[in-house]
């Protein structure tokens, strides 16, 4: 995960209606996250050649005012997946903006040393987002920045007049602080000219998260 802060007017035009950009200590933040679906399972049922894949997206978080309680989620701006099966699937599922492209990875953890790597292609040339990382796993403090990237439960996307909204549960993750870390892409032609400036800037925060097993509801479309 590589955070980095960014103006929220970059980001209006993008926002669902119903919600609001969630702020962490008065900044907002873009992140760059790549991880590894395993064992992947649609309605309880595994889809053959579909279980394990990447995927790398960019998004920022919002918050919505639900009964008495603010529901924390994220939007995603775009998702890059392997196969069009994928891809087809989850816009369908969940409205997202996902593309397939060819993608790979590499994960190695060897003693206490650890190396993560995503890779996609777009035409001929490859790009990737890479991150090191030593010791052991940590908690995340409460209160804390990392505690404010990991622990947003919902996911937001506009739908016509309004918003669609899903719950994602998991348990909470321990994280590496990343040692080293690049993510090399043409982010102009990858996620638009807005925000090339920002994502071409050194991030506030980089590190690993450990994963667990997920479960992505089914989405509600909110008037």
């Amino acid at each position: 995960m590589l955070n980095y802060i960014v103006d929220p007017n970059l980001l209006t035009r993008l926002i669902p209606a119903g919600t609001e950009i969630d702020f962490d200590n008065g900044e907002t933040f873009l992140s760059v996250v790549g991880f590894l679906f395993l064992d992947t399972r649609l309605l309880g049922m595994p889809i053959p050649l579909h279980r394990d894949f990447e995927e790398v997206n960019l998004r920022f978080y919002v918050r919505r005012k639900s009964a008495d309680m603010w529901r924390r989620g994220v939007v995603f701006i775009r998702e890059l997946v392997p196969r069009r099966a994928i891809a087809l699937v989850a816009r369908s599922f969940y409205g997202e903006n996902y593309v397939a492209v060819p993608m790979k990875h590499e994960i190695e953890h060897l003693d206490e040393n650890l190396k993560v790597e995503y890779s996609w292609r777009r035409g001929r040339k490859w790009e990737s987002l890479k991150m090191t990382a030593t010791g052991e796993a940590q908690p995340i403090p409460p209160g804390s920045h990392a505690e404010f990237i990991t622990e947003h439960y919902w996911g937001y996307t506009a739908f016509r007049s309004g918003c669609s909204e899903y719950r994602v549960d998991h348990p909470r993750w321990k994280i590496w602080n990343a040692a080293s870390f690049e993510f090399n892409a043409d982010v102009a032609a990858l996620y638009g000219e807005e925000f090339a400036e920002v994502l071409n800037q050194p991030p506030r925060s980089a590190f690993i998260a450990d994963g667990s097993p997920i479960i992505v509801h089914r989405r509600e479309v909110l008037p």
